[in-house]
């Protein structure tokens, strides 16, 4: 799939025809949105036209990072949420359902990882925060989205390549993503008959604050952009709706790290 870079996909959208800009207007949904590959998906949706809700944890971070959308000519919501508590994922949709009515589309993002531990040195507390996050999250998520995503909405998962890879010191990180994989294709096969598609999205290396948890000496310039995955999130997005990419694996063409 080609991507655009960030300056052509501005360009572009100010001259496609009333036909392509299929997003304008929508509305989505971007949790861990305020760095990575997060928000870099929230920032390619509103090139598009999307009117966006915004989660994480920082609400300060999120106040700070809706001035960055004030030229954006889209509505921005931001409301703080704790996606491993039910209660909080609760107070999210509340809200977002009062400013909004409806969802179009969700990006499942937020995610964490855990320093390269051996599974006989890796404490409970780190396997579940990471299960929590990665996974529970997830779940909780896409359950309160579902009362008010119609069809030809759209769900996209970022699970990373760990949810088909393995790598050893990762076995939180490793699990987390297997077990969303496999709840991203049940999700998938359960929406067919309601017009809902979902997307696994499986990024390989990307240049993200992660890495400073995973493995700090990794070589960040061999690895792609945030953009780069965003824009070809879009892409995916934008197909008609008789169409769907269900895996979108993109990796560096460096290859390994």
């Amino acid at each position: 799939m080609k991507s655009r870079s960030p300056s052509s996909s501005t360009q572009s959208s100010s001259t496609r025809t009333s036909d392509s800009n299929s997003l304008r207007g929508q509305v989505a949904l971007v949790t861990g949105a305020t760095r990575g590959i997060g928000l870099a998906i929230a920032r390619a949706l509103a090139v598009e036209g999307c009117n966006l809700i915004l989660t994480a944890r920082n609400e300060s971070v999120l106040t700070r990072l809706t001035r960055q959308f004030a030229s954006s000519k889209v509505q921005v919501f931001a409301h703080p949420c704790d996606v491993r508590d039910p209660h909080s994922v609760d107070a999210l949709f509340r809200s977002a359902r009062n400013k909004f009515k409806r969802l179009d589309i969700l990006i499942n993002n937020a995610g964490i990882a855990h320093p390269n531990l051996p599974i006989q040195n890796l404490p409970l507390p780190v396997w579940k925060d990471v299960l929590d996050t990665n996974l529970t999250a997830t779940f909780l998520v896409t359950q309160a989205a579902l009362a008010i995503m119609k069809r030809g909405s759209t769900i996209v998962n970022n699970l990373s390549i760990a949810a088909t890879r393995v790598f050893a010191g990762s076995a939180a990180y490793n699990a987390s993503k297997h077990g969303a994989l496999g709840l991203t294709n049940t999700l998938r096969e359960e929406l067919r008959p309601r017009g809902i598609r979902v997307i696994g999205l499986m990024p390989g290396a990307t240049d993200t604050d992660i890495w400073t948890t995973l493995w700090p000496e990794a070589p960040r310039g061999k690895m792609m952009t945030p953009a780069t995955v965003a824009n070809a999130v879009v892409q995916a997005i934008l197909l008609p709706a008789n169409a769907t990419i269900e895996t979108l694996e993109i990796l560096p063409s460096a290859g390994t790290l």
